[in-house]
C-alpha cells in the first residue's frame, strides 16, 4: 500500500521504531532549535511548524524542556507562549 503523503511516510518509517522517549527527546531539540531560530511562539504554532513530529510529541517535547528549565511558558489571554530561558 502506497503513503498517503510523500514526506509523513519517510518521517513515520523513520519514528516508527524510535522509542517513545528518544522520540520525545528528538522533538524537544526540534522545539528548542525552533524557538533559537524564530523567537517565543505560541504552543499552536509550534505544533504547527514540526508537523512531522506530531501534537502529543511537540506538546511532551514542551513539557520536557519546561521541567529541564529551558523553556517559559507565559499565558497570553487564550494561548501560551513559550521563550527559551536566557
Amino acid at each position: 500500500m502506497a503513503s498517503t503523503t510523500a514526506t509523513s511516510g519517510t518521517a513515520a518509517s523513520q519514528t516508527a521504531s524510535v522509542p517513545p522517549v528518544d522520540r520525545i527527546g528528538m522533538t524537544a531539540g526540534e522545539v528548542w532549535h525552533f524557538l533559537n531560530d524564530h523567537g517565543p511562539q505560541s504552543i499552536t504554532k509550534l505544533i504547527n511548524a514540526l508537523p512531522a513530529a506530531g501534537r502529543d510529541a511537540v506538546l511532551q517535547a514542551v513539557g520536557w524542556l519546561a521541567r529541564e528549565g529551558k523553556i517559559s511558558i507565559e499565558d497570553d489571554g487564550r494561548s501560551r507562549v513559550v521563550s527559551l530561558k536566557q
